[in-house]
């Protein structure tokens, strides 16, 4: 399997699993069970089809534009300032109903990225201080100065791309972690970005999943404030070890905090490892009583990055919203941050300047 498969992979089961969960987002198990029969959702409900295709959200928009944050960071510098204007970038997106005559990058040229589904409160909110002023990441351990409170998952549904970016796990974590706090300043927030980002890491080096998780949590014992993610993650480890079900994953958590979110695809992937199903596995991430797209979403990032997009259900990839653009800049960050080759990418992603 080729980095470029898995890269893809990623990226596109993140807006499967995204696009699955979406209609879903809202509603408890019963009712789930009630509209849609007792296996819940079992494909793409055809209401949320628009000309571009099965409908993403914020979970999807934002990995993109951390993606663009990554591909536009001079060669050198610290990210973190660049990944900060292109949030910004997405929350002008959520703010306009089209693109300005001038876009500032392709990704801000698109209309599909304009719509607004349920964006999250805390990167809404946090966003809304960066744009007033640089609000700098701070030590690991202590609260962050944005949303000091939130450990929403709106942390974790984003963090793929640090993973893909192919500078190794702990790069991946710390970076991770700190562009986390432009937006969520709860240390269990970050820190389970950090590990989301870390695993991915490791399972696109070809690392298996279940030492790729124990990895994980090693390494997460290293870091203040990880005690709630090692928790979460060792719960879903022991609950994975039985037979699956959406009472199982409501065990695991909801999703709504990010260290469950984790902790849910990390179950879901879990099981896939086990049987092989890498369908049942995105179906089991959104079918619950919780945060149904960004769950499906990051299993979704994690299974692709796993088994390629040629293990991803076909019929999905090719009807997923976007799906041409997350190619697209999964072999962006391939071409530049693993090959080192930027010479096509100048025009879709100049270099970000300044705060």
């Amino acid at each position: 399997m080729t980095i470029f498969d898995r890269v893809r992979g990623s990226l596109l089961g993140g807006a499967v699993g995204d696009a699955l969960g979406w209609p879903i987002e809202f509603l408890q198990l019963t009712q789930i069970r009630q509209r849609y029969g007792a296996e819940g959702v079992t494909d793409f409900l055809p209401q949320y089809v628009e000309a571009a295709g099965q409908q993403i959200t914020d979970d999807t928009q934002m990995t993109l534009f951390t993606a663009e944050g990554l591909l536009r960071a001079a060669p050198g510098a610290d990210p973190v300032p660049a990944l900060r204007r292109a949030y910004l970038r997405w929350l002008q997106t959520q703010r306009q109903e089209a693109p300005t005559a001038e876009p500032d990058g392709w990704l801000a040229s698109l209309p599909f990225l304009y719509a607004a589904r349920a964006p999250g409160n805390a990167c809404m909110s946090g966003l809304s201080q960066q744009a007033r002023g640089f609000l700098a990441p701070g030590p690991f351990g202590e609260n962050g100065q944005v949303n000091p409170g939130s450990k929403g998952c709106g942390t974790v549904m984003r963090s793929a791309p640090f993973g893909l970016a192919g500078a190794g796990p702990d790069h991946a974590f710390t970076t991770a972690a700190r562009a986390a706090q432009l937006t969520h300043g709860h240390p269990t927030g970050y820190v389970a970005a950090g590990a989301f980002a870390a695993l991915v890491d490791r399972v696109v080096s070809g690392i298996e999943l279940p030492i790729a998780v124990q990895q994980t949590l090693t390494q997460l014992t290293a870091f203040p404030a990880g005690a709630e993610t090692v928790a979460a993650l060792a719960r879903a480890v022991e609950l994975s070890e039985h037979a699956a079900g959406a009472e199982q994953v409501e065990q695991v958590g909801a999703g709504w905090i990010a260290e469950e979110c984790l902790a849910i695809a990390v179950y879901c992937a879990l099981q896939a490892a086990r049987t092989g199903d890498v369908q049942a596995a995105l179906l089991l991430s959104v079918n619950h009583s919780g945060d149904s797209d960004s769950t499906g979403a990051v299993a979704g990032n994690l299974l692709g990055a796993i088994h390629g997009v040629s293990g991803l259900p076909k019929d999905w990839v090719s009807a997923v919203e976007g799906r041409d653009v997350l190619v697209q800049v999964a072999d962006d960050l391939v071409m530049t941050l693993w090959l080192g080759d930027r010479s096509a990418l100048g025009a879709r992603y100049p270099f970000d300047e300044g705060l």
